[in-house]
């Protein structure tokens, strides 16, 4: 009997695997921080005999090449990718022997790379599951403008053909199993099942039931923001990431945290919005622990800027500092646990600034001069947008402050964390703010005037 054990990547929106039979398994698109899937294996029993991936990666930095060294693992990787490290290169129709009765079968499925391959992981000659990396996705397919620009919509057109090569090729109950599209922005969109099969695909993904022209027009058309950091995701795992280190970082007392501050480095808070909004180091930037914390600091962070993070526990510290390691960021510079009273200095008091809701922006006088800003992206905005509101997505908002008027800034999002973080940004730049910790659906039954996509006001 085969095995398919599941990890997930809450904060990134991404998926590995652990599969296997009674003595070895395999690992495919592991994460960098490969203890999570040795800890897997030790609870099967199991020893992990290949290391695959599906692709060069562009949102994380994979933990493979740890892996597979750590293990003494065969590492599979696509015979096309261009690497810098030993690998065994894996072509179309390639299979391993997992354990007994138990194989993988290489399928060539390029779209969201060039390269691109799935696995198909097959019991006695029967395919059971088949893992899909950025290929076909719940509902949806993996984004194919990451690479260059100049190849995005032949690379659509790929992934439309590999949609329906692995649809045409495999049994209609065979288990979809994807890497992308729990909430990566290697998604074209986001999965709306936790599970599926190649027949449910059929029925309703659009690589396969529209034609190919239909289907790249739309994809092209709904694609979203690149995050940033994806620029230095793709060369890290071509070159060969090195083992990753989550020891402690060393220990920022409150002159410490000054001096950061004064040198113009990031010291990141990692506590609720909530918290921070009540009392913070004045210059210190929000990025929840709890919220996309990887993606979005990574998004925004000058690359290789050193950042100290301040946590409300040692084990928020720890989970952070994990989390951020899978995006390239290896060792904060320094951190501190605790509250704002142990980060500053004695005598000085905590910064804070208000939490507000749609109605009480609603309530206010319309005389009364403010500044609405809004930072959610570009085609969210085009849904609908608060009437005569600023707009500044919030990865573009610390390079365009000056763009925002002078004024109490009311700042909101679509739900709260990404105005938070937005908030935190304008206060240690010293404006006053607002932060408007609602979902967007309540600004229409305020009073507010909302202007729908289409031009109309509402509300």
């Amino acid at each position: 009997m085969f095995f398919i054990d599941t990890l997930d990547l809450e904060g990134l929106g991404n998926r590995s695997y652990l599969a296997g039979g009674a003595r070895t398994a395999v690992a495919v698109d592991p994460p960098r921080d490969i203890d999570r899937v040795l800890a897997a294996a030790a609870r099967r029993g199991v020893r992990i005999s290949h290391v695959v991936e599906t692709h060069i990666h562009n949102d994380y930095v994979t933990g493979g090449l740890d892996l597979a060294r750590l293990t003494g693992a065969d590492y599979l990787v696509p015979a096309a990718a261009r690497v810098s490290f030993a690998r065994t290169p894996v072509h179309d129709g390639d299979t391993v022997t997992v354990d007994e009765g138990i194989t993988l079968r290489a399928m060539a499925t390029p779209g969201h790379t060039p390269h691109h391959t799935a696995y198909v992981l097959e019991e006695r000659g029967a395919a059971v599951a088949v893992f899909t990396g950025g290929s076909l996705l719940i509902g949806t397919v993996g984004r194919p403008d990451l690479v260059e620009p100049r190849l995005t919509e032949e690379l659509a057109r790929a992934q439309h053909a590999s949609a329906r090569r692995l649809a045409a090729e495999l049994p209609d109950e065979t288990e979809v199993l994807p890497t992308h599209g729990f909430g990566s922005f290697c998604s074209s969109t986001q999965a709306d099942a936790n599970a599926s099969t190649i027949g449910k695909e059929k029925a309703g993904n659009d690589a396969l039931v529209q034609d190919v022209d239909a289907f790249v027009s739309a994809l092209l058309a709904r694609l979203d923001d690149v995050p940033a950091y994806y620029a230095h995701m793709g060369p890290a795992n071509a070159a060969g990431p090195a083992p990753v280190d989550l020891t402690a970082p060393p220990v920022a007392d409150a002159a410490d945290i000054a001096a950061r501050l004064a040198a113009g480095e990031w010291v990141v808070d990692l506590r609720s919005r909530i918290a921070f909004a009540q009392g913070h180091v004045a210059g210190a930037f929000n990025f929840e622990a709890d919220g996309k914390l990887a993606t979005y600091l990574a998004w925004l962070i000058p690359w290789g800027k050193p950042v100290t993070l301040l946590a409300g526990s040692p084990e928020q510290l720890a989970r952070a500092q994990r989390e951020l390691a899978r995006v390239g960021i290896d060792r904060p510079a320094a951190a501190a646990t605790g509250e704002p009273s142990d980060w500053l200095p004695e005598g000085e008091n905590p910064r804070s600034f208000p939490r507000a809701t749609f109605a009480d922006l609603a309530a206010l006088d319309p005389y009364e001069h403010r500044v609405v800003l809004d930072v959610r992206r570009d085609s969210e905005r085009a849904e609908g947008w608060i009437k005569d509101s600023v707009h500044i997505p919030v990865h573009q908002l610390h390079r365009r402050q000056d763009e925002v008027p002078d004024g109490v800034v009311w700042v909101h999002c679509a739900g709260g964390m990404r105005a938070g973080i937005a908030a935190s940004l304008l206060d240690a730049a010293g404006r006053d703010v607002v932060a408007v910790d609602d979902s967007f659906d309540a600004a229409r039954s305020t009073g507010l005037q909302v202007i729908s996509g289409f031009g109309r006001l509402g509300g």
